[in-house]
């Protein structure tokens, strides 16, 4: 039975398996913990060490000129080198806009043509190396980053039954990282070939100050982590319970001019229970997935490290293994009915 306001999809999924044990006069099987699940590995294990460049006072001093030495300064005050790993990576956005309008300068320098051939010669293998970081930069702010991070590590709670919070917010943050992953990997690398198809050369800074929006709207969320929790859960729940409902089917009563009160009293279970809440809670799960599928598969595609702890997750989770096997217990269960109702001649409501 359902107890005081709790309205978790655990608790439906209880409550419904309790009550068709109930009617068959059976203990109901136990739900085992779900401790063998992968997950997200730790902080040490995926972060991905990025070389420090650092650039003479001087030069600095004269990239003021094209909108640098602020942004550099802010980045090496004392609140800057404490910045967390969303704020870096904005940083580095800016970073690599600022020395792209460097390096496109007109030499020779004047009041016009501020930069100084020599500078520009600097500053261009800076520019490439940044470039080249970039991907792993926002990789430690998805990995490490505590507000993304978080999304990804299970969290052991399913959903409300009819409350799905942070899709939205979620799929959002995931398509601007995408864009800007596949901005990482659309500048020419070493030898001057793209390593994607052409980009604009700067990213919008629009995009590079969402970053800080996304990281507001996503840090009291668990997204992805929930999502992946409550379909296992949920998987779980539908096995057993179609197990208990298997191990019976030849004890319920059905057919003309026989007693079959125990199938109408399962059927009132189905309708009151299954059918109106976690039939729905089942599609909401299976739509949501489906729609933060393809944008994950794309960035965790192009990521930097291939630990096997993080392909083992992405294997289950993310590429769709655990949604296979929760699409097939829901076709059992499913089956289930079917053939009850049809062996009983029980109409199906509309």
């Amino acid at each position: 039975m359902l107890t005081g306001c709790d309205n978790s999809g655990e608790h439906h999924f209880k409550d419904y398996h309790q009550r068709l044990a109930n009617v068959l006069d059976i203990d109901p099987i136990p739900f085992h913990p779900l401790d063998s699940l992968p997950n997200f590995p730790s902080t040490r294990t995926l972060y991905v060490p990025v070389e420090d460049i650092r650039i003479g006072l001087l030069d600095a001093y004269e990239l003021r000129r094209c909108g640098l030495f602020q942004l550099i300064a802010d980045r090496n005050s004392s609140l800057g080198k404490v910045q967390d790993k969303t704020r870096q990576l904005r940083y580095e956005l800016l970073l690599l806009n600022g020395l792209e309008r460097c390096v496109t300068q007109t030499v020779p320098a004047s009041d016009d043509n501020p930069i100084s051939q020599p500078l520009i010669d600097e500053l261009t293998p800076i520019k490439q190396k940044k470039q080249q970081q970039l991907r792993s930069v926002i990789w430690n702010m998805l990995a490490t980053g505590k507000e993304w991070r978080q999304q990804f590590v299970l969290y052991p709670h399913t959903f409300d039954i009819d409350n799905f919070a942070g899709l939205t917010a979620n799929l959002a943050a995931m398509e601007d990282i995408l864009t800007l992953l596949e901005y990482s990997q659309s500048q020419p690398d070493a030898d001057n070939k793209p390593t994607h198809e052409i980009t604009p050369k700067r990213i919008d800074e629009a995009l590079a100050n969402r970053l800080l929006i996304h990281q507001e709207k996503i840090h009291r969320s668990r997204y992805f982590g929930q999502l992946y929790y409550s379909i296992a859960n949920a998987t779980q729940w539908l096995n057993i319970t179609t197990q208990l409902l298997n191990q019976q089917e030849n004890t319920i009563i059905c057919g003309e001019k026989r007693n079959q009160q125990q199938a109408e009293y399962l059927k009132n279970v189905f309708y009151r229970f299954y059918n109106p809440k976690i039939q729905s809670y089942l599609a909401e799960l299976d739509s949501q997935y489906l729609q933060v599928k393809p944008v994950l598969q794309q960035v965790f595609n192009q990521l930097p490290t291939k630990h096997p702890d993080l392909l083992a997750y992405k294997e289950v989770f993310i590429d769709g293994n655990l949604h296979q096997a929760f699409r097939i217990a829901v076709l059992d269960h499913t089956k289930f009915w079917q053939r009850t109702f049809k062996r009983c001649q029980f109409k199906v409501g509309i």
